[in-house]
């Protein structure tokens, strides 16, 4: 029953931008630390940012901050990542995922604290 539902990926140009929504059903997002990964081919996933449970804080892989924003809606349960000043190097399949969390608490930044994931969705970023 729990669904983790990503959609908006797609193909831009270096410098281009690209929202990412993550459609939760069977929780409640807010009760949640919410991340979103990302895979390149031949990598490991790692985490591009995540939002406590909440929304109290947030974190940012160095390689994104400035240029990312991960933000929910607790009416719609939907996860977001706004995605600006693309890069080749952000060409990856970008999952969403969700990991049970304290508040106040350290957000979870290793892949293995998720329980539960969405399929991906594709985002070609060409040079």
């Amino acid at each position: 029953q729990v669904q983790l539902v990503e959609s908006g990926g797609g193909s831009v140009q270096a410098g281009g931008s690209l929202t990412l929504s993550c459609a939760a059903s069977g929780f409640t997002t807010s009760s949640y630390c919410m991340g979103w990964f990302r895979q390149a081919p031949g990598k490991e996933r790692e985490g591009v940012a995540i939002l406590s449970n909440g929304g109290d804080y947030t974190y940012y892989a160095d390689s994104v901050k400035g240029r990312f924003t991960i933000s929910q809606d607790n009416a719609k349960n939907t996860l977001y990542l706004q995605m600006t000043s693309l890069k080749p190097e952000d060409t990856a399949m970008y999952y969403c995922a969700a990991s049970v969390c304290r508040s106040g608490s350290s957000l979870p930044l290793n892949v293995h604290s998720y329980v539960y994931w969405g399929q991906g969705t594709q985002v070609i970023v060409s040079s």
